[in-house]
């Protein structure tokens, strides 16, 4: 794919968001144990993902891509990985129903511990204290032993994306996706809310269907992917000498190559997308599926740069574009990326992040997110791509299967004094299950419009 790489080779580039460590010995000492450890991928899964990545490139399926803001290790349980788990499938069953597309179920999950931050420190009752970065780095406690980079964090992350892939793969392939089960999906705090009436009537009717598929000699045992799923792992590549410890070169596919193995797909983040950048460096090399965040503040050329940088072959599958414009930015500042792409011929994932560009501060004090702007920013999303004629292949969310009040409104309108209830997260606010599944519903239902209306031009779609 690539000449003059080899895994360490970013550390001659500038690395941003990268914490300091004071101990070098010790951090040392954590990478060369994390390199002796297993993969917790390997490379025939991410060539699986690349391909199924490659379909919807070509406009045949959609990208669901959710989960956790930042994991955390306080709540590492297998409770909570199921029902993220769970939700994500539900909002799979809605996009494949409703939308009649395949879906690609890749969760924000098993690694995703690392979150860039806006400065290093903050001030915290008047005393300056290092920022979180995320339970790879520090810790969350107010204070200024926790805030300290610890390495050993490192081997505790590996240690519980291990155990949660683990699980994750159970679930996937181990009968609890099984769609004869679809109605056990729903959570207890959902039930009585429009999204878990309307997803209880659409398993209803693939429960009708799969009666009569059985009836026709069509069953779980002669058709596996009736009982089981293909589920993918995700995270953004920010701690660079994490990633590079866990890149092992492939031996055994015939394709070859350097993979990260933390990971299926991993991708960049929007300050640390510079092309001459350590992260851009790093992920330039590795044969896993990228991701890039586009930003309202990224320039055509410097996309058209990074595209060339990070997929030099123009394969379907290697490269997603994952948009985080804003509600009130994305009718302006996505279509001339769209047609800058379509016109140099690239291949790539279209996806939304509706999540990042709609954070405020509430009146109360709380980092939220209003869930009427992430839905108008979907619909942004959707109504570009169907003026300029090119598919909207993906949506990129922030979520947990948790009973949160961290995103305003919805259909349990969640107000500013709610949020205070159960606002759980150690970064950034989440969609909670039944805000998912309305996103989802509204998503299925812009699918099914993309198949069968006409483009039309952006000024008429406002």
């Amino acid at each position: 794919m690539t000449t003059q790489w080899n895994p360490d080779g970013w550390r001659q580039r500038p690395a941003l968001q990268m914490p300091e460590y004071a101990d070098a010995a010790e951090l040392s000492g954590v990478l060369e144990k994390l390199r002796s450890f297993p993969p917790l991928v390997f490379a025939g899964e991410v060539n699986a993902l690349r391909h199924r990545l490659a379909q919807v490139a070509n406009g045949n399926g959609f990208l669901l891509q959710g989960g956790d803001c930042a994991e955390s290790f306080a709540e590492f349980h297998p409770d909570n990985i199921r029902d993220t788990f769970r939700v994500l499938m539900q909002m799979a069953v809605v996009l494949t129903f409703g939308g009649a597309v395949p879906v690609v179920k890749v969760g924000r999950m098993a690694g995703q511990f690392a979150k860039p931050r806006s400065s290093p420190t903050e001030i915290v009752d008047g005393v300056e204290l290092p920022i979180y970065r995320g339970d790879i780095v520090n810790g969350i406690e107010e204070d200024l032993a926790a805030r300290q980079p610890d390495p050993q964090r490192l081997l505790t992350a590996y240690s519980q994306a291990a155990a949660t892939l683990n699980l994750l793969r159970a679930f996937a392939q181990g009968g609890y996706a099984d769609l004869y089960k679809i109605q056990r999906w729903n959570l207890d705090f959902v039930e009585g809310t429009d999204a878990a009436a309307r997803y209880m009537e659409i398993s209803n009717r693939i429960s009708e269907a799969l009666d009569f598929m059985e009836a026709c000699g069509i069953t779980g045992d002669s058709v596996p992917e009736m009982r089981q799923t293909d589920f993918y792992t995700s995270h953004e590549a920010l701690l660079l000498n994490y990633e590079e410890s866990m890149t092992r070169e492939d031996t055994i596919t015939r394709t070859g190559g350097w993979y990260d193995t933390s990971a299926h797909m991993v991708w960049i983040g929007d300050r640390t997308r510079q092309a001459d950048g350590a992260h851009v460096d790093y992920c330039r090399g590795i044969h896993n599926p990228l991701g890039l965040k586009c930003g309202p503040s990224l320039e055509t050329d410097d996309m058209l740069r990074l595209i060339d940088i990070l997929n030099p072959d123009n394969e379907p599958g290697r490269l997603t574009l994952i948009c985080r414009m804003s509600d009130d930015q994305v009718m302006e500042k996505l279509p001339p990326l769209v047609r800058a792409v379509e016109r140099e011929g690239h291949m790539v994932v279209w996806s939304c992040d509706p999540m990042h560009g709609n954070t405020i501060k509430s009146s109360t004090g709380y980092k939220t997110r209003p869930f009427d702007r992430i839905l108008a920013e979907v619909r942004g999303f959707f109504a570009v791509h169907q003026a300029e004629g090119t598919h909207a292949g993906g949506v990129h969310v922030e979520m947990t299967g948790k009973d949160v009040t961290e995103c305003l409104g919805g259909a349990q309108l969640i107000d500013e004094e709610q949020l205070a209830s159960r606002y759980h997260t150690h970064c950034d606010p989440r969609l909670n299950a039944s805000q998912s599944l309305e996103l989802a519903f509204l998503i299925a239902e812009m699918l099914k419009q993309q198949r069968t209306e006409r483009p039309r031009s952006v000024e008429a779609a406002q």
